[in-house]
């Protein structure tokens, strides 16, 4: 099994026809998602690699039956796209993007909320599903293969180098989720915890994290009171400078939370083994399912 997506989700891209758009659609549709449309009124019509291109949101889900939606559209455009698609009935929705302005992604959090909407990002790679063959995002697609192993991370590049050691030990993906950089995003590592406790085909659960902020202290209370799977996190940021912005918006230390020491000790307490490198990651993931 797979969280959030799998070999049934039938996805929508909003702005197919922009560069990064029409790059990522033969991508995801090399790994094997389901695309049933594209939007963008100016060209509807249209095709992008046989794609069928909508006017609208409403009329992919209408005639294509899409009920994801993974958004390549620039961030001042973010916010109508998004109360487009929820408005429409999607039930996914992938916010690529970077750039967003906070108060916008507050408002397309309580709208998505109102309507039993799961958002994934702003400014993620996406989710992919090795063992559904479906993806939503921007990852490179030969690094994952089908396994056990759930990730869940704040970083993108860090996964992708983390889920390739992980496969070249053979150590697949249930599900990859990108949770976005910025301060406000949807589905967080709380969420995406409950969701691998649940899937039985999880055996293993990954955390990428970083410094700043207080999600992974916050996953640890979580983990002692509610996670029973073996969880690994390696941890970005270890040497940077206090009070410094390091990438993600969200990776700001305030005060004494936030730090690389306390998200340690925090998760070390709650029982998860702490990577000191990347590729340290695949033989605590091995251990731990021995």
């Amino acid at each position: 099994m797979a969280v959030i997506i799998n070999r049934e989700t039938r996805v929508v891209v909003q702005g197919i026809t922009g560069s990064q758009g029409r790059f990522h659609t033969g991508q995801m549709l090399a790994f094997g998602t389901q695309i049933v449309g594209g939007t963008n009124f100016d060209k509807a019509g249209q095709t992008v690699h046989d794609v069928p291109v909508y006017a609208t949101v409403h009329e992919a889900v209408e005639k294509g039956g899409a009920n994801a939606s993974v958004m390549f559209v620039p961030a001042p455009f973010v916010k109508d796209a998004a109360f487009e698609a929820i408005h429409a009935g999607i039930k996914v929705l992938v916010l690529v993007p970077e750039h967003v302005p906070t108060q916008e992604t507050m408002e397309i959090m309580a709208y998505a909320q109102k309507h039993g909407v799961r958002v994934i990002g702003p400014n993620t790679f996406g989710i992919i599903s090795p063992r559904e063959k479906c993806k939503m995002g921007i990852m490179p697609n030969h690094i994952y293969k089908p396994g056990p192993v759930g990730i869940v991370a704040r970083s993108g590049t860090l996964s992708y180098e983390i889920a390739f050691t992980l496969s070249n030990n053979n150590l697949g993906q249930s599900t990859v989720i990108g949770m976005g950089g910025d301060r406000v995003i949807g589905t967080n590592f709380i969420d995406a915890l409950e969701l691998f406790e649940a899937d039985p085909e999880t055996e293993a659960i990954v955390m990428v994290g970083e410094i700043g902020g207080i999600q992974e202290e916050m996953a640890a209370e979580y983990i002692r009171e509610h996670v029973t799977k073996p969880v690994v996190a390696y941890l970005a940021g270890k040497s940077a400078p206090p009070g410094k912005r390091m990438g993600h918006a969200g990776a700001i230390i305030e005060g004494n939370r936030g730090t690389y020491q306390s998200k340690v000790e925090a998760l070390t307490e709650a029982g998860v083994k702490v990577a000191s490198l990347p590729w340290e990651v695949a033989d605590l993931v091995r251990q731990a399912l021995r």
